[in-house]
């Protein structure tokens, strides 16, 4: 599966390397474009010292590992909000009796390498941040958790999306609320939010373990909210829960798909 993947990627990356001139002010221009998030939070703390009880180099922090999972995520899973165009244009029945299974087909058409731009944005940020706050090197082992569940929870917002989008075949602009606007809302320290958006983050969507449950963990703060501590390291069960419903959310939109009969 992960080769199958790897080599449909490969392929459109050699098709957009072969402009290289075009490829490379692709991927400057990407970066560029994630890093008017970064101007918004250094304007931010231009005139304040302090954001929600964070320091700027905190929120750093939480933005560089949200960021850092949730473009890992959209490279490779990002394309899967696009199945409502193979599904109207008849292309996914074609994809259907491919080798190849579905999920990987959609996530793979069109890859944009490019994006990698933006990795290298978030990458950066989080290499800062780390240097500028000095954390203990005890509390590190946390950080490639927090990435690695954080990117698991983002692919299965996507699927998730993907799936609910056999069903709402002309509202894809419903399911991007729900991955760009995560992306977005995990940004910040959950504690610029009310407590019940914050509940809801937690227990019910679980975005609050991309980067602010354990990114509380690695800094060594108490949580505003009065989490308990345990919480902290629940992130992987949280990741794999939505995971599980993720997949056998897209495998009900599959028996659901009827074809176009083209």
């Amino acid at each position: 599966m992960v080769r199958t993947y790897l080599l449909l990627a490969w392929t459109w990356t050699r098709a957009a390397a072969a402009y290289p001139l075009s490829f490379a002010l692709m991927c400057v221009m990407s970066a560029v474009v994630a890093g008017l998030d970064v101007v918004v939070i250094l304007i931010i703390f231009a005139n304040t010292t302090s954001l929600a009880g964070f320091s700027r180099e905190e929120v750093l922090f939480l933005y560089g590992a949200a960021t850092l999972a949730f473009t890992v995520a959209d490279t490779f899973c990002g394309n899967l909000d696009r199945i409502s165009q193979h599904i109207k244009a008849g292309t996914l029945d074609t994809m259907l009796i491919r080798p190849a299974g579905p999920w990987i087909q959609v996530a793979t058409d069109r890859f944009m390498p490019a994006r990698l731009g933006r990795i290298v944005q978030a990458v950066a940020v989080l290499a800062y941040a780390l240097t500028a706050l000095d954390l203990p090197w005890q509390r590190l082992w946390m950080l490639p958790v927090m990435i690695a569940t954080g990117l698991v929870i983002f692919a299965a917002l996507w699927t998730l999306g993907g799936a609910a989008q056999f069903v709402l075949v002309d509202a894809p602009e419903v399911t991007n609320a729900f991955t760009y606007g995560s992306g977005q809302l995990s940004q910040y320290p959950f504690s610029v939010y009310g407590r019940d958006l914050v509940r809801g983050v937690t227990y019910v969507l679980p975005l609050a373990f991309v980067n602010w449950q354990p990114g509380l963990y690695v800094l060594g703060r108490a949580d505003p909210f009065g989490t308990p501590e345990f919480m902290r390291f629940l992130g992987p069960v949280a990741a794999l829960l939505l995971a599980l419903l993720a997949a056998a959310a897209w495998r009900r939109g599959l028996r659901h798909y009827r074809s176009t009969g083209s």
